[in-house]
């Protein structure tokens, strides 16, 4: 079996490549961890942010229903009910006193543990800045009598009394109480008239016994005590100031505890024919001021409820503090209508600044604890308060914008730090991008471009127009371009030197032509047409003319051209055949027709192709046996087999013998003779094609034929 060997340069011609996807999947990859990395540093402050409005809405309503308790637990306390039962002092300065309504029906006075305790309770009391106190009330309940209560304390020194009878009371302690009401002023003058102290007591204790101030510090001799005025007068005995001198000089905490009787509301409640009016409408229109005397000329004044200074008692605004911002206390009187409802409010919400979007953001996101898509409304709380004057609605409104507006400020704080994030990634990815990603991306295309130019039949000027060398540094990457830049000047180089040797070997072989043309020609002259070695003189001619005039054997044959003739093809094998022995190769018969063939082909050409398949037979037979020339014929076209005995040549590689190059490896030429180059059936090939005929070979029984098909002519 002939084995065959192929050039060592044969690679197909390709298209200039054009990367795809998959030569950029680092670049695309690379990318899209950024951005993925983007999007989850975003998501996932979007996802703390709405777990955190879900904590500070469930938060919220925790709270809101403590406010609510709270409220309510206020607002049942006695301090509170007086606070709402006067809600008409809100606005009204501690003093000049008026009288507020009690949550209790009346105060037992002639008890300083009792009386002190409701005050405490009910929180009326006015404080003063010398630590001294006052409450001035009226009982809620109208048929408890028309009397103002005046419970307080104040610091004084030892108690001087009134003795019984006694007219002149500008040597004792007393006390002078005044009421503007509806126009008209009432005045009393009480002065302090000492009892037995209490069993196991260290302090003081007397009445006061009130009189008509007679605008002196002297009684008149008809002077009567005032019926329905009551009052009373305790003194600690334990001093207040820790650093007196001596126990007479120091100051004691003294309480007192006074009933004052109101004509004018005792008419109104038992006028007949009439319901009573309880609390009088005008009952905040009331002044009352209350002054404790010492002894003394002119009398020192040890109290004075007018003082500057003064706090008021408890009111709704204290409850109003209790309100987170934004939330808002609705209460109305049952049957009332909404317009007379008293409303409280919360501080203002404190708008922080916040970024717009980020506030419309957080309204965005959605509660999970929310029943429906829709928004979740604020949270609202309803209940009812007894009190003595009736039954109250109280509604208490939340407020979300506050926790929406709260949680937005704490976002945009945040936001500095999330823009922080995406700041350092945007920046991360821009020296990625820049400083690796596109130079790779350049390195790659022109290591592609490089590569594509490298390739047989693209070596040329593109190469030369291919630089790397803008791309060098001293990072991996330039390293590997400059490794890359040195490779391709080094390919440059040596392809300019090819390119020189390839001129030089192409003058060289039109010199030799050019040498061997001479000494042919002078043959022709010496050999006329009729010498029988004429005709060898011009196909040595037109072979050295093929062969030398042209850069390479394929581009000659390729390039060459063949006259159009007409061939006894009878004639010329057997002419072939009777002198083969001249040309080395023996043994040939030809097995021919009894007529002539007559077919289309050029003498010199069809002489080539016909001794260079016998040269190939002569190889491959055994020695001594023959080759044979057969010639058959048809109407349109006539076949020349040449056949010879030997080894047969493997199916697959029949068509590929008649390609440039292809010779067998094993085939040891004879001495002195030259090395096989492939190049005879190639050349037979080409001949028979431009002649218009073909060439096949195919395996016999003991060797090999090679058949010539040619055009018939007539």
């Amino acid at each position: 079996m002939i084995r065959l060997r192929r050039p060592a340069l044969e690679m197909p011609r390709i298209d200039i490549p054009r990367l795809g996807l998959p030569a950029f999947r680092l670049r695309i990859l690379v990318r899209s961890v950024f951005l993925l990395l983007a999007l989850a540093t975003v998501a996932l402050s979007v996802v703390l942010l709405k777990e955190e409005k879900e904590r500070a809405w469930r938060s919220y309503q925790h709270g809101f229903e403590r406010s609510q308790a709270e409220t309510m637990a206020r607002l049942r306390h006695p301090s509170g009910q007086l606070a709402l039962l006067n809600a008409g002092h809100r606005q009204q300065a501690a003093t000049p006193l008026a009288p507020l309504l009690l949550p209790f029906a009346a105060i037992d006075f002639d008890d300083q543990y009792k009386a002190q305790q409701a005050v405490e309770m009910a929180g009326c009391a006015v404080q003063y800045p010398d630590g001294a106190s006052l409450c001035a009330a009226v009982g809620n309940n109208p048929y408890a009598g028309g009397f103002i209560y005046l419970v307080g304390s104040f610091l004084a020194g030892p108690l001087s009394p009134r003795e019984r009878g006694a007219l002149a009371l500008q040597d004792v302690h007393r006390a002078r109480v005044t009421l503007d009401m509806r126009g008209e002023t009432y005045r009393w003058l009480a002065p302090y008239e000492a009892m037995p102290a209490a069993p196991g007591s260290s302090g003081a204790r007397g009445r006061l016994t009130g009189f008509a101030d007679p605008g002196s510090e002297q009684l008149g001799s008809l002077a009567r005590p005032v019926r329905d005025f009551r009052g009373w007068l305790w003194q600690n005995g334990r001093c207040s100031d820790r650093a007196a001198p001596a126990q007479e000089d120091c100051l004691h905490r003294t309480h007192y505890s006074i009933r004052l009787p109101v004509e004018l509301f005792r008419e109104a409640l038992f006028r007949r024919g009439e319901k009573p009016e309880w609390p009088p409408h005008d009952l905040a229109a009331l002044r009352l001021q209350v002054q404790m005397l010492g002894p003394g000329q002119p009398a020192p004044v040890l109290f004075d409820s007018n003082a500057p200074g003064a706090r008021s008692a408890a009111s709704l605004a204290e409850l109003e503090h209790s309100l987170l911002p934004g939330e808002r206390v609705e209460i109305r009187k049952m049957g009332a209508n909404e317009a007379s409802a008293l409303v409280l409010k919360g501080s203002d919400v404190e708008h922080e600044p916040t970024a717009p979007w980020l506030l419309r953001l957080v309204r965005w996101l959605p509660l999970d604890a929310a029943a429906t898509d829709a928004p979740p409304q604020p949270p609202q709380g309803l209940d009812l308060l007894d009190t003595p004057t009736g039954n109250y609605v109280v509604t208490l409104h939340g407020n979300l914008r506050g926790v929406e507006q709260s949680l937005a400020a704490v976002a945009s704080r945040m936001s500095w730090y999330l823009g922080a994030m995406l700041a350092a990634i945007a920046l991360a990815w821009l020296a990625v991008e820049l400083g690796l990603l596109r130079r790779i991306t350049a390195l790659t295309r022109r290591a592609a471009a490089v590569s594509y130019n490298v390739q047989d039949g693209q070596i040329g000027p593109q190469l030369g127009q291919l630089e790397v060398s803008d791309l060098r540094g001293s990072d991996e990457l330039g390293i590997l371009a400059g490794g890359l830049a040195d490779l391709l000047q080094r390919v440059k180089d040596d392809l300019q030197r090819e390119r020189l040797r390839a001129q030089q070997e192409r003058d060289m072989w039109h010199a030799v032509g050019h040498e061997i043309m001479s000494p042919l020609q002078s043959l022709m002259v010496l050999h006329g047409p009729q010498d029988p070695g004429y005709r060898y003189v011009q196909r040595m001619q037109q072979a050295v003319h093929v062969l030398y005039g042209t850069a390479s054997p394929a581009e000659a044959l390729q390039a060459a051209s063949l006259p159009e003739g007409r061939l006894d093809l009878d004639a010329f094998l057997r002419h072939v055949a009777d002198n083969a022995h001249f040309a080395g190769i023996a043994d040939v018969v030809y097995e021919g027709a009894s007529a002539p063939v007559i077919v289309r082909a050029d003498e010199f050409a069809l002489e080539d192709v016909v001794t260079h398949i016998l040269r190939n037979a002569d190889r491959y037979r055994p020695q001594g046996s023959r080759i044979r020339l057969e010639l058959t014929a048809s109407e349109s076209t006539a076949s020349a087999s040449l056949h010879n005995q030997g080894s047969t040549i493997a199916e697959e590689l029949l068509e590929q013998i008649f390609e440039l190059g292809v010779s067998d490896p094993q085939q040891n030429p004879a001495p002195g003779a030259s090395e096989h180059r492939g190049q005879g059936l190639f050349v037979a090939k080409t001949y028979m094609a431009k002649m218009g005929g073909t060439i096949s070979a195919h395996n016999t029984a003991d060797g090999v034929a090679f058949v010539l098909t040619f055009q018939r002519l007539g």
